[in-house]
């Protein structure tokens, strides 16, 4: 930084939570465990799974659509039979166990079991096709599978002859509804039982102790966009050393200001992203469990409405895709009438006055109070009504919809991090909170900005603009078995992110693109799509856009039309549009509503980077689809394939914007 840090980033650097230094993940949990052993630690719905647990009385059941409740001293009894269990089964220190499973409580019992037991951790999304499954297995060469599901088991079970490995077993979560005509498969209630005969807290101690620091922890696969997924080697000092920088940022400390939100054991958290995923399984799962915070899990992204209000947290993580989609609930809500629609769009204009102003005046403090109990306080109360902070990692937040939601009262802070990274590199503290930003680095990440890898002045900034480097203790010391790559992804020491950023004068990050998405048009132009893509997040009319070009002469797009806005609008207007979604998009009166949206959007835009033709197109793109990651992010080129023959047209005949 150019200039003195200001007095919390001065803090942050002294602070030191109450952890050992340097430890092992099960050594964190078993830390914080004794000191909040009567505290909640996990809230589980009923209804939702047939949990093996439940069925064995290890657990409580939770009445149907209600959440139940373990302390930390009954989910470290689990965690501590389980790792018995584990190790009855035949595994051993190093032995790499997967876990096939959605996002639940087992999920995450058993990952501090698997690594209290000495083993390493890989991970499987539910997402992945036979053949992802079959490459996930066989990679890290896994010696046992976890799964969540009979209809995952299934899928497992199809794959497996195929698999060249030497499984000690296939462990169930839930009972099954069927007998399986085979000794390997347990449910965990099994596991557990087995774990109860054989639990010694002196061996399970030594277990502990066995460990290092430095030892591979898990193995955590790359999306695999642009190829096999990489097993990126996560050590438990990796992922102690990025607990300690987010409590350093976020846990109390003594300069933060009185009714500063703080993590701590009165956090409640609410889980749904995928623990197969970084992001949640640091920021959701051990940063939260080190603390003593209480975590409820969901039962999906598709029930937040519902779980939300019962478990009333004071925090969450999600993606910025769920976000978006929060604001698209709101805002349809609001536009069942006329007069709501007309109340919200109005509330929405004075929240970004009130996030953009130093000072607010009196008129837009008034204006603030009634759009707050028109409008705002309705927002809070479908997020629990607690929320005291959200955070948003794993893609880039639209500025928009960031001022927006801190206008509403809900802070949203936005961060950055990588696989590789452990994941948090940046995040914007609550002291300083800038929207549009990724925050300044987290103390003990050394960046660097390379300026060389793209021409400065078609990247204005007010720092420096380039590839982002990074170097420090949370970082990876490579891929699993591919020395290739791992030479590739570093330069002298430095971790290099392939993530375009601008860096402030003050060491605030600003996300531009990823490098190898960057749209070379062919008149030598770099245009950066996914700043632009951002600028729709709160549209009415467009749900998904993404812009293709490279190579081209100019920016063009799909775009995924907001077809129930769009049909409320035609009826209010008269006009008479196909039943069929595919011929709604070939309807010259619908490609009319969505290109005044564009052209809204052109008006700030160089000439380059605007968009000149667009395509609509009928499907969402989703991860169960194949068109978004697992985190929600865009899948470039299997959009691209998978519409060959519309970005085709926009090159040809495509709909002209202008």
């Amino acid at each position: 930084m150019t200039r003195e840090s200001p007095a919390w980033l001065r803090a942050e650097r002294e602070y030191r939570d109450r952890l050992p230094d340097r430890c092992t993940v099960p050594e964190l949990f078993e830390d914080s465990a004794a000191r909040h052993v009567d505290r909640p630690a996990q809230q589980y719905k009923g209804g939702v799974y047939d949990r093996s647990l439940v069925a064995t009385g290890v657990v409580p059941a939770a009445e149907p659509g209600e959440f139940a409740t373990l302390t930390y001293g009954e989910m470290r009894d689990i965690v501590r039979r389980l790792a018995a269990g584990l190790r009855e089964l035949g595994l051993g220190a190093g032995d790499r166990v997967a876990i096939y499973a959605d996002t639940r409580m087992e999920w995450a019992q058993v990952d501090f079991a698997t690594l209290a037991a000495g083993c390493v951790v890989t991970t499987v999304y539910t997402e992945s096709s036979p053949a992802q499954l079959h490459y996930l297995l066989q990679d890290p060469g896994a010696r046992a599978v976890v799964v969540g599901s009979e209809a995952l088991l299934e899928t497992l079970l199809g794959v497996e002859d195929d698999l060249d490995l030497d499984l000690e077993g296939i462990v169930l979560l839930d009972e099954p509804t069927r007998e399986y005509d085979r000794a390997d498969i347990y449910t965990l209630g099994d596991i557990h039982e087995r774990g109860v005969r054989a639990y010694d807290p002196e061996a399970y101690q030594a277990w502990l102790d066995d460990r290092d620091a430095a030892d591979l922890a898990s193995l955590v696969y790359t999306s695999g966009t642009t190829g096999d997924p990489k097993g990126v080697k996560l050590s438990h000092h990796n992922f102690r050393t990025n607990v300690r920088q987010v409590h350093r940022r976020f846990c109390p400390r003594p300069d933060k200001e009185p009714g500063t939100p703080t993590l701590d054991e009165e956090t409640r958290a609410v889980s749904f992203l995928p623990l197969a995923h970084v992001f949640e399984r640091l920021s959701g799962h051990f940063a939260l469990f080190s603390v003593g915070a209480s975590v409820g899990y969901a039962e999906s992204p598709d029930t937040l409405t519902e779980d939300f209000p019962k478990l009333a947290p004071t925090t969450a993580g999600s993606v910025p895709r769920v976000y978006e989609r929060i604001y698209e609930g709101i805002r349809e809500q609001a536009g069942e009438s006329d007069t709501r629609a007309s109340v919200f769009e109005w509330a929405a204009g004075v929240a970004r006055r009130y996030a953009d102003a130093e000072s607010p005046g009196p008129l837009l403090r008034l204006q603030h109070g009634v759009a707050d109990r028109l409008v705002y306080s309705t927002v809070r109360e479908r997020l629990g009504g607690n929320i005291e902070f959200l955070v948003s990692g794993g893609g880039s937040l639209s500025p928009e919809l960031s001022r927006l939601f801190l206008g509403m009262g809900v802070t949203v802070v936005e961060g950055y991090g990588l696989t590789e990274t452990s994941p948090v590199v940046s995040t914007n503290p609550l002291e300083d909170i800038r929207p549009g930003t990724l925050g300044p680095p987290v103390v003990g990440v050394e960046t660097r900005v390379d300026e060389s890898v793209v021409p400065q002045a078609e990247f204005a900034a007010s720092g420096k603009v380039g590839e982002l480097l990074v170097r420090g203790d949370s970082v990876t010391e490579g891929y699993w078995e591919q020395p290739d790559a791992t030479e590739q992804a570093f330069d002298d020491g430095w971790f290099r992110t392939g993530d375009i950023v601008a860096e402030s004068p003050d060491g605030y990050l600003t996300f531009r693109e990823r490098l190898k998405q960057l749209l070379v048009l062919s008149t030598g132009k770099n245009v950066a799509p996914g700043p632009i893509e951002d600028r729709f997040a709160t549209s009415e009319r467009i749900t998904q856009i993404m812009l293709v070009g490279d190579g081209r002469k100019y920016v063009a797009a799909l775009v995924v039309p907001n077809v129930t806005r769009l049909r409320g609008w035609a009826t209010e207007q008269g006009v008479s549009l196909p039943a069929d979604s595919a011929a709604v998009c070939a309807n010259d009166r619908a490609r009319e509503w969505v290109r005044e949206a564009l052209l809204e959007v052109n008006a700030d835009l160089s000439p380059h980077e605007s968009v000149e033709r667009f395509e609509l197109v009928t499907e969402e793109w989703t991860a169960e689809n194949g068109l978004l990651t697992p985190s929600m992010k865009k899948k470039r080129r299997r959009i691209t394939d998978a519409y060959e023959e519309k970005v085709e047209r926009l090159y040809a005949e495509g709909v002209a914007v202008e």
